[in-house]
C-alpha cells in the first residue's frame, strides 16, 4: 500500500462527544466515472450533506470504498431479487452519511465522494478500506481470488456487512476459503479494541435490523430479521502477524443505520446514534492505525 495509508491515520481523532442531529436522508444517482472507478455524484440531493476539504487534503482524505462484486443470484432480500445489484444496497445514502459523520465528529478528513470499484481495478491498492454489503450470495470470479489475497496481505482491510442466517454465512465463508484456504474466522472477544477504541460498546447489543424491523422493535423487542439470525456476530480473519484483515458483521445491518438515519427518530437514536456510527468510527480508527 502507498502513501494514502500513512496520511489517513486516525491517531488525530478529536471527539467532543457524540451528540448527533438527524441529517436528511440523502438520495442520489449511481455516480460518475473517474480514473477507472465510480465516484458518488457531486450533489446527491440539494440538501444532502456536503462539504469540501482544504486543497492539501484533495487526495489525502479517507474515501469510503464499496466493492462491486458478482452474485450467484440464488438469494432474495425482503422478497426482492437483487442478483448482481446486491453490492449497491444502501448506496449512495449510507456512504455519504457515514463520510459526513466522520467529517463532523472527528478530525479525520473524509472524502465527500465515496468510491465504487471492482477487485480487478488497478486503483484498488490506493484504498486501504473496502466494504462489501450483503455477501450472503457473493461469488468471487477466478481472477479476483489472488488479487484480494494479495490486497489483504499487503495492508488492505475488508469489511462485510448486512447478511443474515446460517446459509448466508456458509456461502460467504466458503468464498473466503478460496482466498485463504488455511484461515478460519474467529469471534472477536468483547475486549477487542473495535469495541473499546473511541467508544465503549457492548458487542452483544450491536444488532441492527432493517429500518422497518428496527422502528417496530420499540414495540416488539425484536431486532433480528430471521429465526436463525437472533444473535449478532463479529468475526475476523487475521494474517500471520495477528493483524485483522477481514471483519464480518453477521446478523446485523450497519448500512441501514447509516443510510436511513434521517427517516425515523426512534431508529436514529436507538440504532444509528448508539450503535452504527460509534461502531463504524471504532472500526475505521482501529483499521487505519494498525
Amino acid at each position: 500500500m502507498n502513501r494514502r495509508f500513512a496520511l489517513v491515520l486516525l491517531a488525530a481523532f478529536a471527539l467532543g462527544g457524540f451528540c448527533l442531529f438527524a441529517a436528511r436522508n440523502p438520495a442520489g444517482e449511481l455516480g460518475t466515472r473517474r480514473r477507472g472507478v465510480i465516484r458518488t455524484v457531486e450533489h446527491a440531493a440539494p440538501d444532502a450533506p456536503s462539504w469540501k476539504n482544504p486543497p492539501p487534503f484533495k487526495y489525502d482524505s479517507f474515501a469510503f470504498t464499496r466493492v462491486r462484486y458478482s452474485a450467484k443470484g440464488r438469494l432474495r432480500s425482503n422478497g426482492f431479487f437483487f442478483g448482481d445489484r446486491r453490492w449497491s444496497i444502501d448506496y449512495p445514502d449510507a456512504d455519504i452519511n457515514l463520510a459526513f459523520r466522520l467529517q463532523q465528529l472527528t478530525s479525520l478528513k473524509a472524502d465527500r465522494d465515496s468510491t465504487i470499484l471492482e477487485l480487478t481495478d488497478p486503483e484498488l491498492a490506493r484504498y486501504p478500506f473496502i466494504y462489501m454489503v450483503e455477501p450472503g450470495d457473493l461469488g468471487f470470479e477466478e481472477d479476483e481470488v489472488p488479487i484480494l489475497r494479495n490486497y489483504l496481505l499487503n495492508g488492505g482491510f475488508l469489511m462485510f456487512d448486512d447478511f443474515w442466517g446460517e446459509a448466508e454465512w456458509a456461502n460467504m465463508a466458503e468464498e473466503m476459503r478460496r482466498i485463504f484456504p488455511d484461515k478460519e474466522f474467529v469471534d472477536l472477544p468483547a475486549d477487542h479494541p473495535i469495541f473499546n477504541g473511541i467508544f465503549k460498546l457492548d458487542k452483544t447489543k450491536l444488532q441492527t435490523p432493517n429500518v422497518r424491523v428496527g422502528e417496530n422493535s420499540q414495540f416488539t423487542g425484536i431486532t433480528w430479521e430471521r429465526e436463525d439470525a437472533k444473535e449478532v456476530h463479529f468475526r475476523g480473519l487475521f494474517d500471520d502477524k495477528g493483524r485483522l484483515i477481514v471483519l464480518a458483521c453477521h446478523n446485523t445491518d450497519n448500512g441501514d443505520g447509516w443510510e436511513r438515519e434521517g427517516e425515523y427518530e426512534y431508529f436514529f437514536h436507538e440504532f444509528s446514534e448508539k450503535k452504527n456510527y460509534p461502531l463504524a468510527i471504532n472500526i475505521i480508527f482501529y483499521v487505519m492505525t494498525h
